[in-house]
């Protein structure tokens, strides 16, 4: 028993003994009795009475003075007042630091609830989205922003990838928008990042490769005239200046070739061209590119095999299609030793219709498969340009999938060779019969 009580029960026990001992002096032990209690249940009534308005009026820095077990509770009454002044001190410090730092950020920040309703959001949120306190505090943030791709975006729940949108107050402004769920009850934290400057950098690059490429066009075309043109004479040197001859119009080509590559990934960077809506039929596409890849083949014997759907076929465009397509059976066919098998398949699974180019070359280490698709990415360089290739044709495969929501699986072991896989969605494949 702690201290204070045990005054406490001492002085409740003199109080009341030393009244029975009095009432029995004078007669009347029981009504002596009844009076202290009385006496000590109004002293209680008064403190209580004390305790309410002081908490009641919060203007006294101290409590009331008391004696006994209510001056112990008003001391740590007054105790856990400090306490608590000094926790919602620090919590004050705490945020108005993060008020002060999230205010800072350049980003655009937005706390959101479940059901997408909007908690808070920092100064910059208010410029970019116009939002205002008052007004948009509760408000449904596909309220607001009613672009159709942010609404499907946040309604999928997929944020692995950021979205980029136009400002909806400004158009020639270019956001990219993230969404991170945290905490137990379903809250989100959306953050806008202002990219206008960096869409402009990537369109004066885009711009700046489309006019160099174009502009290069015509000097290979007529060197490449020349060439060509100086080879057919029998009568226009030596053995050793035709060799030369050869060696630069091989150069040109493929000078050529990377002009072409360069000119047709600006296209589809730029948006050029709206995505062809044609009814491609791939099956027939796929016996041409195996004829050119057995011609391209030519000594080194490959074995090349088509397994194909002959009623499968896609919408979309057929020169890109074409394109990628064409990359991935070539690639196979540079990189593959000489007597290797390559396998080309064309089926339906999953309800995706499946394009895939397998061989048993030379393959990829696991480190270099995660950059293919990137521009002038090679794995092995000197190869690379020996075989003839841009270093664009997997950006060109990419950028062609992209464009039909489709993607690219690769899967590779050095030595044991690479598959190439291409996934459209359903919505692209159609049933056409063959006769």
């Amino acid at each position: 028993m702690s201290n204070p009580w045990f005054r406490e029960w001492w002085r409740v026990a003199a109080l009341l003994g030393g009244a029975w001992l009095f009432g029995w002096w004078l007669g009347a032990p029981h009504a002596a009795f009844t009076t202290a209690l009385i006496i000590y249940l109004g002293w209680h009534l008064y403190n209580l009475y004390r305790l309410e308005r002081w908490h009641r009026q919060r203007k006294k820095t101290y409590p009331p003075d008391a004696s006994g077990i209510w001056g112990e509770a008003f001391k740590y009454i007054y105790q856990l007042q400090k306490s608590d002044q000094q926790r919602k001190k620090r919590l004050r410090s705490i945020l108005s630091r993060f008020n002060e730092s999230t205010a800072a950020m350049p980003d655009a920040t937005i706390v959101l609830s479940k059901g997408n309703t909007i908690e808070w959001f920092n100064q910059a949120a208010k410029t970019y989205l116009g939002l205002k306190s008052k007004r948009d505090v509760g408000q449904r943030i596909d309220n607001l922003i009613r672009h159709p791709r942010f609404v499907e975006y946040l309604s999928q729940g997929d944020f692995d990838e950021p979205l980029e949108l136009p400002s909806p107050l400004d158009n020639m402004q270019t956001f990219a928008l993230r969404v991170v769920p945290y905490s137990k009850k379903n809250q989100r934290l959306l953050v806008l990042r202002d990219i206008t400057h960096i869409k402009q950098l990537e369109r004066m690059r885009s711009d700046f490769i489309a006019n160099v490429s174009h502009e290069l066009r015509t000097p290979l075309t007529v060197v490449s005239g020349y060439l060509e043109n100086m080879l057919d004479d029998q009568e226009a040197g030596s053995e050793h200046w035709k060799q030369s001859l050869q060696q630069m119009q091989e150069q040109t080509a493929r000078m050529t070739r990377l002009v072409e590559d360069l000119l047709m990934l600006s296209r589809m960077e730029n948006g050029e061209r709206p995505l062809a809506q044609d009814k491609v039929a791939i099956p027939a596409m796929l016996t041409v590119l195996l004829e050119n890849a057995k011609i391209l083949s030519g000594k080194s014997n490959h074995h090349i095999t088509l397994d194909c759907d002959p009623s499968l076929w896609l919408n979309g465009s057929e020169k890109e299609l074409c394109s990628a397509f064409s990359n991935l059976l070539f690639n196979a066919v540079n990189y593959t030793p000489d007597a290797g098998h390559i396998e080309v398949r064309w089926l339906q699974r999953d309800n995706q219709a499946i394009f895939e180019v397998k061989d048993d070359g030379i393959g990829i280490p696991p480190a270099h498969v995660s950059r293919l698709t990137e521009r002038f990415y090679r794995v092995d360089a000197g190869r690379s340009r020996a075989a003839g290739g841009t270093g664009l044709g997997l950006a060109i495969v990419k950028h062609v999938l992209d464009r039909h929501d489709a993607t690219l699986e690769i899967e590779s072991k050095p030595g044991v060779g690479s598959t190439f896989r291409c996934l459209f969605p359903e919505s692209l494949a159609l049933r056409k019969e063959h006769s």
